[in-house]
């Protein structure tokens, strides 16, 4: 089986755990979107993702999106670019105004340099829902004067939450952040609307579908482990 093909087959594998998990928990397959972890995989492993219909990639350093954005931006089906990894306001310059989603809001300051870039970018709120040290994420105390935040700015809008849960049994993690989106989501902010639930990912998307994720991102399951 060449490189390409094993893509295609693990993508099939992938597709159908969300689905299976989709009805599982009463809900239409189509209500979960695939976002392919491409991070330190070659540009010719994105192309023969896209061949087997994946669009949409997740990845997480600023300038490796800018250089494989660069080099599969001329193909004739190129890819819908979403990114996920920590960005330093520094960084902003390479992902704002370039991304579907960047997935990985966690402060004022980066929002703000978002913002800055003068360009439109739908975005989500990265929530550090266990309070740990060593995730980037705001506090759930403070996700109401993020959203507030949002709410005044012309460029910049958010559409969704974003979680990144500790090893181990992350369903009460999962649930938590669908209870923060459920909760904020009842409150009429402009630039906000609370439609996506960014959580899962090759170990436990079953159960972050279950708990109401709407994209899971996955990257060992399609393209194998990644290069140290």
């Amino acid at each position: 089986m060449t490189r390409a093909e094993q893509i295609a087959a693990n993508l099939a594998e992938v597709r159908a755990r969300i689905a299976a998990a989709a009805r599982a928990a009463g809900r239409p397959p189509e209500s979960v979107r695939l976002l392919a972890v491409s991070k330190k995989m070659p540009a010719d492993d994105v192309r023969a993702a896209i061949a087997a219909g994946q669009r949409a990639f997740g990845e997480n350093y600023a300038q490796e999106l800018r250089d494989k954005s660069a080099l599969l931006g001329a193909d004739s089906t190129p890819p819908e670019w979403h990114f996920i990894g920590p960005l330093q306001t520094n960084k902003v310059k390479y992902v704002a105004g370039k991304v579907a989603l960047l997935h990985t809001v966690g402060s004022s300051a980066l929002l703000d340099a978002i913002e800055a870039r003068g360009a439109a970018q739908a975005c989500l709120v990265q929530v550090n829902v266990a309070g740990e040290a060593s995730k980037s994420g705001l506090a759930p105390a403070d996700l109401p004067a993020l959203l507030d935040r949002f709410a005044a700015l012309k460029h910049a809008r958010c559409e969704g939450l974003m979680l990144i849960p500790p090893r181990g049994d992350a369903r009460p993690h999962f649930a938590a952040l669908r209870a923060l989106r459920d909760r904020e989501a009842a409150i009429a902010r402009p630039n906000v609307d609370l439609r996506e639930l960014s959580m899962g990912m090759t170990e436990d998307l079953e159960v972050a579908v279950a708990e109401g994720a709407t994209i899971v991102r996955v990257g060992t399951a399609i393209f194998g482990p990644r290069p140290t």
